[in-house]
């Protein structure tokens, strides 16, 4: 169902409540190594700046333990310069999110400018589930509390931020149900995510293959599950592909796989029938070390004290054949350890391949974390249809559940 978004409201004079998805990584100077999290909500934030908006944006960065005045390694600071480089104008970075000082530096906002609140999850309340808050009065009222004070600042909400949209996090979901009889909309980040991810799956054009590696078959049963009804083609990578290997009876040493899965692992075996596409061969290696010596071998031969690291030539020659047919591509999840070499190689293949068939007119939607890590480190970024911001978010997007940090944003 269509949403309003920004352009929708008037915002001119008014204080606009944006929750963004600024969670960059950062090195150990604080600098960010990947600012695309913040340049995909540039469209957003501009358009209510420049249409006189009063505009606070609030976003999570890691996992803090701690206080904020302690813990400089999760203060969204950085974010905040940065967005002041991008925009060409100050942006004031507020040393909470809560509090005195936040209800001061909002009254301070002049139409047109910006602050950023600091990190959310500096507080335990954001992040408490509403399903445990359901069974603990205490943690309920813990996290209302918390949500009202954002609620009370805003006269409009913005949800901007794809990646966090699976969670009933406070800033995504209490804090909108709080503001109910004034605006709640979309940002155009979240607009371009559903309008790709729900009417790319809802009709795409056949061929239609998924891609799927990633660490845990455990982690994209529901996809898989969901997948095969849609899909003629699902391509398994990652170490994942050991679980299925084992499955079948396979030697897989020391790779990582989850041996309690194989039972699982066999009955989508049996239910995908000849839809599921799993590596020939296996580069692996006794550790992941610079100038460590590789070997190649044949899928479920991997040899004890070895482990598998990525697909092998073959398994990426296949693959590419699959992926050369494709009309609809969904990757998710990268094909081998791609972070350290020589184990990227399966990775930036199969990127080429999506790449490749994209150019041939292919919609290819790339499924957010580690793979559009690969597809940047690829350099082919402006070669795919559509880069999504949200990895675990696009992947319960793909298994078709229901998103209630947009269900209850306003219709349009």
């Amino acid at each position: 169902m269509a949403k309003k978004t920004v352009a929708d409201v008037d915002v001119k004079g008014k204080r606009v409540l944006m929750r963004v998805d600024f969670n960059v990584p950062l090195d150990d100077d604080l600098r960010i190594t990947d600012d695309r999290r913040i340049t995909k909500a540039l469209p957003s934030i501009r358009s209510v700046l420049e249409r006189g908006g009063r505009l606070i944006l609030m976003s999570h960065l890691g996992r803090p333990k701690g206080d904020p005045e302690k813990d400089a390694r999760f203060s969204l600071a950085p974010c905040a310069k940065r967005l002041g480089e991008l925009l060409n104008q100050s942006v004031t970075m507020v040393p909470n999110c809560i509090g005195q000082v936040v209800s001061e530096a909002v009254g301070k906002l002049q139409d047109g400018q910006c602050c950023m609140l600091e990190n959310l999850r500096f507080h335990p309340a954001e992040t408490i589930k509403d399903k445990d808050a359901a069974g603990d009065s205490d943690k309920r009222a813990a996290k209302d509390r918390f949500a009202q004070q954002f609620a009370d600042l805003a006269d409009v909400y913005v949800n901007d931020a794809f990646g966090t949209c699976h969670r009933d996090n406070a800033s995504m979901l209490t804090v909108p149900q709080l503001m109910a009889g004034k605006p709640r909309v979309i940002g155009f980040l979240v607009e371009k995510e559903l309008k790709f991810l729900g009417e790319t799956m809802a009709n795409p054009a056949h061929p239609f293959i998924a891609i799927l590696g990633g660490a845990k078959v455990s982690d994209k049963i529901g996809v898989i599950e969901a997948l095969l009804d849609k899909c003629d083609a699902i391509l398994i990578g990652g170490a994942m592909a050991y679980t299925f290997s084992a499955a079948q009876g396979g030697k897989v040493g020391n790779s990582l796989c989850e041996m309690d899965k194989t039972d699982l692992a066999k009955k989508l075996m049996d239910k995908a029938g000849g839809k599921l596409y799993l590596p020939v061969d296996t580069v692996c290696a006794p550790e992941i070390a610079p100038g460590v010596e590789t070997t190649t071998v044949e899928a479920g031969r991997i040899p004890d004290g070895q482990e598998g690291l990525d697909i092998g030539p073959e398994t990426a020659k296949a693959f590419r054949q699959v992926v050369a047919k494709a009309k609809t591509i969904v990757w998710n999840g990268p094909m081998g350890k791609f972070e350290d070499k020589p184990f990227d190689v399966g990775t930036i293949d199969i990127a080429h391949a999506v790449a490749e068939a994209t150019d041939a007119g292919a919609i290819s939607i790339i499924g957010g974390g580690d793979s559009a890590a690969a597809v940047d480190v690829a350099g082919l970024e402006d070669r795919m249809t559509h880069i999504s911001t949200g990895g675990g978010a696009s992947l319960e997007f793909l298994e078709g559940k229901p998103f209630k940090a947009i269900g209850i944003l306003d219709e349009a």
